[in-house]
């Protein structure tokens, strides 16, 4: 029941008639939240009560808890029940899942792109999802009706969907998402801090998304660590061309470097503009 957990149950309470939801966090204090604010239809108090009637389960967790997290829900589930999940990694989920749960309950891993820097259930809205893209990943053993009726619940609460395999979407989101991330870390690391309060926008937008919750981000990396190494890798190298031709005050290498990214950047925005994920 954190910002995403909270916004997705939301958004079912706002988009489905006769659908009952169920929240359930591991703080206490998020649970008494959570039923203040109304964010389900019941919170209740241990994952057996929250899974043990349901016929899709959603984790909104770090990534490194869903491995007990299978194994605790797995004596609970109905059979036929669907787990899916708001994960920024999936092919260890995916293993994970063949390792723990039943057979007669089906796995099918999400990625909804949307949240915040903010956390916390009181930043919850039942409109995060509309517009974002969600990401829907199967193997060759995924249940086909358990892979449809994924992509249709986030169809239906706003989400523009796309399929692939884990593999895949972890070496895409390495490069688009996680390395991002690191790159943004080790900026603000590398800033003095007698400095800092000299930035101005530029920095505060460039560095925005280091203000992601770090237990989040560490398990993202740790998850996805082979693609996160081989991507930093390709950052490095490219600050090393960008430092050679600075060291070297080599103009016409700089500008080319500096407009490669410049053009790279305005076909982005304009694919984003033309597919309305930026308006």
């Amino acid at each position: 029941m954190g910002l995403l957990g909270a916004s997705i149950t939301s958004a079912i309470l706002r988009s489905f008639s006769g659908v009952k939801s169920v929240g359930f966090s591991h703080r206490d204090s998020t649970r008494q939240k959570a039923r203040q604010l109304g964010v389900a239809d019941q919170i209740v108090d241990s994952i057996p009560d929250c899974v043990s009637d349901a016929d899709i389960v959603i984790l909104a967790t770090p990534i490194c808890t869903f491995e007990n997290l299978f194994r605790e829900m797995a004596p609970h589930l109905q059979p036929g029940t669907i787990i899916t999940d708001v994960g920024s990694t999936k092919n260890l989920a995916h293993k994970w899942a063949k390792k723990y749960l039943p057979g007669s309950v089906h796995y099918v891993g999400s990625h909804p792109i949307a949240g915040s820097e903010q956390r916390g259930v009181e930043f919850a809205r039942d409109d995060l999802l509309a517009g974002a893209v969600c990401i829907v990943t199967k193997t060759a053993t995924t249940d086909p009706s358990a892979f449809a009726a994924t992509k249709k619940l986030w169809a239906d609460l706003g989400c523009s969907v796309k399929s692939m395999s884990p593999v895949e979407h972890d070496r895409i989101f390495a490069e688009v998402s996680h390395v991002p991330h690191i790159t943004a870390a080790a900026l603000v690391n590398a800033t003095s801090p007698k400095n800092i309060n000299y930035a101005g926008t530029g920095f505060v937008d460039t560095s925005r998304i280091a203000s992601g919750p770090e237990n989040v981000w560490a398990d993202i990396l740790l998850t996805n660590s082979a693609n996160c190494a081989a991507g930093i890798g390709r950052v490095i190298n490219q600050l090393e061309k960008l430092k050679a031709a600075i060291a070297a005050k080599d103009e016409k290498m700089i500008a080319k470097l500096l407009a490669q990214a410049r053009a790279k950047r305005a076909k982005l925005i304009e694919h984003k503009m033309k597919s309305r994920e930026l308006l």
